[in-house]
């Protein structure tokens, strides 16, 4: 499951967000710019993470997920955990049951064990999360929402800045909060 990329400093908002090769659970590669002309959506994951688990226990990213795929938006989740490092040692089997059990369903799980498209974005946390215009440019990084801590009770109060950069892109408007802080468990390179 190998990763290519042009090494070069984080992706910036406002840039076009650089393309890669990652492998998905079904051994076939994904091409970012195979999803030009889409929204894209990525999201960098650790299974074993609290915070990931906050917002896939409670089913948060998960409606998210399936709504905005509803509209056509492409949804790629990425974990960079190293082999080894929490999060990193899965079999695609065991990604797939986990993805079933929280009722997840990306449009492809990649795996980037070596880091290099986690490096390239900046990742350095799960979740992180990455909204691309259908023209390639990146429009959104950082947290799923305002509120920073593990507990699902904060969900229902917390403002979605993702849900909000993708209705912001659809309709042609500025990402009010572009850049946000992400957080979480840091990525395990």
């Amino acid at each position: 499951m190998a990763g290519s990329a042009t090494v070069r400093a984080a992706a910036t908002v406002g840039d076009t967000a650089p393309d890669f090769m990652l492998t998905g659970l079904d051994g076939q590669p994904h091409h970012l710019s195979d999803y030009r002309g889409k929204l894209v959506v990525l999201e960098w994951n650790n299974p074993d993470c609290p915070i990931v688990h906050k917002h896939y226990d409670s089913g948060n990213i998960p409606k998210l997920q399936h709504t905005v795929q509803a509209q056509g938006v492409v949804w790629l989740m990425i974990n960079s955990s190293a082999p080894g490092q929490q999060g990193g040692d899965y079999t695609p089997v065991q990604f797939k049951a986990w993805l079933d059990q929280h009722h997840s369903a990306p449009d492809a799980y990649l795996r980037d064990p070596d880091g290099k498209v986690g490096h390239l974005y900046g990742a350095k946390t799960t979740p992180h999360l990455f909204v691309i215009r259908p023209d390639g440019v990146l429009a959104y990084q950082g947290g799923i929402d305002s509120i920073r801590s593990a507990d699902q009770a904060d969900i229902p109060r917390a403002e979605n800045y993702v849900a909000e950069a993708v209705l912001a892109v659809q309709h042609g408007q500025p990402v009010k909060r572009a850049n946000t802080a992400a957080y979480g468990c840091s990525v395990k390179y």
